[in-house]
């Protein structure tokens, strides 16, 4: 039997192969560009098709071509839509169609937390107009921390509108909370939802909220955890999210959880990794379980557990060609056991460095706590530099 992936987040594809030969399963990866997996393809064996996988015939001619389909994985923002389009054309297991389209509008999913008391402000269009800053103005199906704005008055909202680059979705504004931002890491099956962790997620300061590091699992006390836990089943089934990974990011204000966005897959990142080495186990495994339209083992089971993670991003000072990195060969002297993850290669153009885009590579590092392995994480990054020309 064959499952297809369309599209995929940059790591984790190793854990997948694995998950689908555990399974008994082919696995396919459709890529428009192969250069976005380059270390992941490096480290294991995969059939990759290449296809435009925005043009929604040619896929579809692809996947009728494949034998014995039994699955689609669409785990990307980009490709949720389509990929449940195609997996309700083929006779797939998969979520809805409309349940995904609500779910990639962040502005449809903010107003129907808002009617259900589960956020204190709803989501409007962007319009200079607007009272009650500060804002908080976003692409309604953006990505990557793209065009995301800390917004304090009407000129710096107008400001924002005439400089918004091309959008996925339209501009909205919401209200802005403070607080830390934390991600909920779940697994969902027919509306029942297990929340395997909590990830923490530091923000830039000087770039509008481009994310810096994140550690799994914080820790909670045993009622703030039953608050979340209780928070964020309530927040995934309102918004129609019954099945599949979530990743939910939220703030932890003074009166408690407020959503930031959900994205319906497993994190972006490391995450998924970090998931599989805390938990001591491979979560992917569930993934092929859902593509295959069955209950998640992941649901129930008792996990070992394993190590904290943590991770941090390396941006370049500023824009320009990649050379290289320095401070790599000094990563096995840190604790923790360092890894490196490149995103980018030499000879790689960054333009921007306001959004994940400009990410050229992770570090991960282990510790025996999420703080411990931050420490570590942030320790280790300090020493790596992009070179850029």
């Amino acid at each position: 039997m064959t499952i297809v992936l369309l599209e995929a987040l940059s790591f984790g594809l190793g854990r997948l192969a694995d998950a689908a030969a555990a399974a008994g399963q082919r696995l396919v990866l459709c890529t428009g560009d192969r250069s976005i997996y380059r270390h992941e393809l490096s480290r294991c064996e995969l059939e990759v098709i290449d296809v435009d996988t925005f043009d929604a015939n040619a896929c579809a001619q692809v996947l009728s071509a494949l034998p014995d389909l039994a699955g689609l994985i669409s785990s990307t923002d980009t490709w949720a839509v389509p990929g449940a389009r195609l997996a309700a054309e083929f006779g797939l297991p998969g979520p809805s169609v409309d349940a995904v389209r609500t779910l990639r509008d962040k502005a449809r999913v903010r107003q129907l937390l808002h009617a259900r008391g589960l956020s204190r402000g709803t989501a409007v269009d962007a319009v200079p107009s607007l009272i009650g800053f500060p804002l908080v103005v976003k692409d309604s199906a953006g990505t990557s921390s793209r065009e995301v704005s800390l917004v304090h008055s009407a000129a710096e909202l107008r400001a924002v509108l005439s400089s918004a680059g091309p959008l996925k979705g339209r501009l909205i504004a919401e209200p802005y909370v403070a607080g830390p931002v934390y991600s909920a890491e779940t697994l969902t099956w027919q509306g029942e939802t297990r929340l395997l962790g909590v990830s923490s997620r530091q923000l830039s300061r000087e770039f509008r909220f481009r994310e810096e590091s994140a550690a799994f699992p914080v820790a909670f006390g045993g009622k703030d955890t039953d608050v979340l836990r209780s928070w964020v089943s309530e927040v995934l089934a309102v918004a129609g999210h019954t099945r599949g990974f979530a990743h939910v990011e939220f703030v932890l204000t003074g009166a408690g959880p407020e959503l930031v966005e959900i994205n319906a897959r497993i994190g972006g990142a490391l995450v998924g990794e970090a998931l599989c080495r805390a938990l001591g186990t491979n979560v992917y495994e569930a993934m092929v379980q859902l593509a295959l339209g069955t209950r998640p083992l992941l649901l129930d089971a008792v996990v070992p557990g394993g190590p904290a993670v943590a991770f941090s991003l390396i941006y370049p000072a500023r824009p320009g060609r990649l050379e290289g990195w320095s401070g790599l060969d000094a990563l096995a002297a840190h604790p923790g056991d360092p890894e490196w993850y490149p995103t980018a290669a030499v000879g790689d153009t960054v333009t921007t460095l306001a959004d994940q885009r400009a990410c050229t590579g992770l570090v991960l590092v282990q510790g025996d706590t999420a703080e411990l392995a931050a420490h570590r994480a942030h320790a280790a990054a300090a020493t790596i530099h992009p070179i850029m020309s």
